[in-house]
């Protein structure tokens, strides 16, 4: 509403303050409302300019105009009539040209100014390889808030802000799982933004040649250098494609499952009954389920066993174990 209030006024104060300081008749008003339009024209052109490149802008037309002047200056000392007396004759044209140039250059060059992310955010001699891109998919797993907290991740982490924006979009979504999803993502970012131990910085770089938010991911990575943390397969293969080095969660995770053996002794807590007469089931920290011959009767509870065997299906380990104590007359049954 503000907005239209200042353009009013520009059509209807303008007219008037030529009509009374310019000329009395309608070619002052005339006047008044062509500064009026030009001054709404103005408006709306820097509407849609932000002002980051607004600024970069002006500096690039002042630095412009600093080196038009220090040009007079060289001129100026050449002492050569001829030659000053052109010089003269076009200096103003001179003068405008480098201020413009100036602007374009700037602007033109803003994007470069992302390059600077991987000087401040990585560490240590090798640069970009320091520094972790982090893709929607692991932000919203919420897992590499808890890897950060360990110190295993090194270097900076960065985010480009396409990224930032599917959050957004996520988090207002009419879906409540997506909503739930976006909100997480945002609450992880705001997080690691608060996080001391990892530099986290969100970059406002993007890949105009494709529409594609992946591909965009890996594109990034590639030019800086460095890797992407993620949970997505999708990922793995287009940066494979690409030679980007990617780490994936998922399999840190299942590197990081409990190594256990036949023979060996574990403490399970029985969850519920298996499949099988006389069978309990409980479950390791990282989803693993256990199964415990004879162990029906201790549902609730939590018991020493012995591994008895483990199976390796396509969703996952199962370990088969007995009660300790209880003979092992015959092998474990499966669920």
């Amino acid at each position: 509403m503000i907005v239209w209030i200042f353009r009013a006024a520009a059509l209807i104060v303008t007219p008037v303050l030529t009509w009374l300081t310019v000329s009395k008749d309608l070619k002052g008003l005339a006047f008044g409302v062509l500064i009026g339009l030009v001054i709404i024209g103005i408006e709306y052109v820097f509407e849609s300019v932000s002002l980051f490149s607004l600024i970069i802008s002006i500096v690039g037309a002042v630095a412009g105009i600093i080196i038009s002047k220090l040009l007079d200056y060289s001129v100026a000392q050449v002492a050569n009539p001829g030659f000053n007396e052109i010089w003269l004759k076009y200096n103003l044209i001179i003068s405008y040209a480098l201020a413009l140039l100036g602007m374009i250059v700037s602007v033109k060059k803003i994007p470069e100014m992302d390059d600077l992310d991987k000087n401040i955010l990585s560490v240590g001699k090798k640069g970009g390889k320091n520094m972790k891109v982090l893709d929607i998919s692991a932000i919203v797993d919420g897992r590499v808030l808890d890897i950060c907290d360990t110190h295993f991740i090194t270097g900076g982490i960065i985010t480009p802000r396409f990224v930032v924006t599917e959050l957004h979009s996520l988090a207002e979504s009419s879906d409540h799982i997506a909503r739930a999803k976006g909100r997480r993502g945002l609450d992880i970012l705001a997080r690691l933004q608060e996080s001391r131990d990892i530099p986290f910085r969100v970059i406002d770089r993007d890949i105009k040649e494709t529409a594609d938010n992946q591909m965009k991911l890996v594109v990034i990575a590639k030019e800086l250098g460095a890797s992407i943390i993620t949970i997505d397969f999708n990922i793995n293969k287009l940066a494979a494609l690409e030679n980007v080095t990617v780490l994936n969660i998922n399999d840190l995770t299942i590197a990081l499952k409990p190594v256990v053996l036949p023979g060996e002794d574990m403490s399970v807590f029985v969850m519920k009954d298996g499949k099988e007469k006389e069978q309990g089931v409980g479950y390791l920290d990282d989803g693993t389920m256990i199964v415990i011959e004879d162990g029906r009767e201790f549902i609730g509870k939590k018991v020493d066993a012995v591994v008895q065997s483990i199976l390796q299906t396509s969703q996952g380990r199962i370990i088969f174990t007995r009660v300790k104590g209880k003979a092992a007359a015959q092998g474990p049954k499966q669920p």
